[in-house]
């Protein structure tokens, strides 16, 4: 399902900004184009301009000074003295003199014949044609008409623009190789970032199907044995249905924490906690639940210290219950692995703005590989911890108090063996 979800989503990425891009660069190589072609256009207006009034001040057109206008090739011209073409025009190649025919047969189509201002006995006229009639523009024109001892002496220039259209050319090229490494990279990030973003969903849509085969297997066990008592107590004496009873009522009383248990960590998930901060006096508070243990030690044969600073520690604002519950997962977890004899410390210090809760114990300890598991739902470092009246939750309920208070809890190795919880609260 996250693989399917995973290509669509990659898809609708890419192709949204692929999207965007095209449409942008096909902007901006329009007005880039256009641009180039004005600038172009106007080039070679001023450049008319300029042969204009040179034309103006030849009293006699001869075949250099028309050799000198051509400036090696850049320009072609065709010359007609009433009518007649000049003997210069012979020079023309026939594609060149098919191509002046194009552009005499586009002016006259277009422009007509033009009436001449009486102000002045010259007008020129400048535009851009087909050399073949299908293909865009490619040929700038420029017809100069002037009146020259009682006659009409035209002048048609021809300019071809292939220099302009190969940096076109050249600039698609560009553009297009460097959408296409764009479209690659796009393709490549929109896979990785979609990846990253499902990775979290994929990872938490694990978690939820272990937590759900966790629960199904804890629960399934005590139930068993709940229907296993039931249907004996119905066959049993007086006296061997009140141990059934019993144990039905002691492992009833065991699911009934498992599920409890398991609410709390559901709540926490969908971030429906509440925490009711107030200032607590953390020294009071551990003093407190150190009473509360002492005997459950004792009767394991554990000696149980606290040890609290000799200065004043400041209030911490915090919710008290819920670090009370913590505390106590911290030294239930503690008590019941650590064997007899053994010394559990529960102590408090303070670090600049910090202040730290500790339970040090010398049990068994926990290795290095599964410190950073042990904090998951239904982990089991021991997998005897079930007989003990452990689900695998405590540690998971303790960090998820703890990240609501946005504190941390850590796990490090007591020198001389055994384990160490630390509680840092801001």
């Amino acid at each position: 399902m996250f693989r399917k979800v995973h290509v669509r989503l990659a898809a609708l990425c890419a192709g949204i900004t692929i999207f965007i891009l095209l449409v942008m660069s096909c902007s901006y190589l329009y007005i880039s184009e256009r641009s180039l072609r004005n600038s172009s256009f106007t080039s070679f207006q001023n450049d008319m301009n300029t042969l204009l009034s040179n034309l103006e001040q030849q009293t006699i057109i001869t075949h250099e000074w028309l050799t000198r206008i051509e400036d090696n090739g850049k320009y072609l011209i065709n010359v007609i003295d009433n009518g007649v073409p000049f003997l210069y025009n012979e020079r023309n190649t026939p594609e060149q003199k098919q191509l002046f025919e194009t552009a005499w047969d586009y002016y006259k189509k277009h422009f007509g014949v033009k009436s001449l201002i009486p102000s002045s006995d010259t007008w020129h006229m400048e535009y851009a044609f087909s050399s073949d009639g299908k293909r865009r523009d490619d040929c700038y024109a420029c017809v100069i008409t002037s009146e020259r001892n009682n006659g009409t002496f035209q002048t048609m220039i021809l300019y071809s623009m292939e220099p302009l259209l190969t940096q076109i050319r050249t600039q698609r090229l560009l553009f297009f190789t460097l959408d296409l490494l764009a479209i690659a990279a796009l393709v490549l990030f929109s896979w990785y970032f979609t990846r990253q973003i499902l990775r979290p969903l994929e990872e938490n849509q694990r978690q939820q199907n272990q937590f759900i085969s966790s629960a199904s297997h804890e629960l399934r066990t005590p139930l068993a044995v709940i229907l296993s008592c039931a249907s004996a107590s119905m066959r049993a004496s007086d006296e061997e249905r009140t141990h059934f009873l019993e144990s039905i009522q002691s492992e009833g009383l065991r699911m009934s924490k498992l599920i409890d248990d398991m609410l709390l960590l559901t709540r926490a998930g969908q971030y429906r906690w509440t925490i009711r901060r107030e200032p607590v006096e953390l020294d009071t508070l551990l003093l407190d639940t150190f009473e509360a243990f002492e005997a459950i030690a004792q009767e394991k044969s554990v000696r149980l210290f606290v040890e609290l600073p000799d200065y004043a520690i400041s209030p911490v604002f915090c919710d008290p219950e819920r670090i009370r519950q913590v505390l106590a997962i911290l030294l239930h977890n503690a008590v019941s692995y650590t064997d007899q004899g053994g010394i559990i410390r529960l102590s408090l210090t303070s670090e600049g703005k910090n202040t730290k809760i500790m339970v040090q114990d010398n049990g068994a300890g926990i290795p290095d590989e599964e410190k950073k598991k042990i904090f998951e739902r239904f982990y089991r470092a021991d997998q005897a911890r079930s007989e003990k009246g452990h689900f695998g939750l405590g540690l998971c309920i303790a960090a998820e108090i703890i990240h609501a208070h946005h504190g941390q809890i850590l796990v490090s190795d007591t020198p001389g063996g055994g384990a160490t919880f630390t509680v840092v609260l801001g």
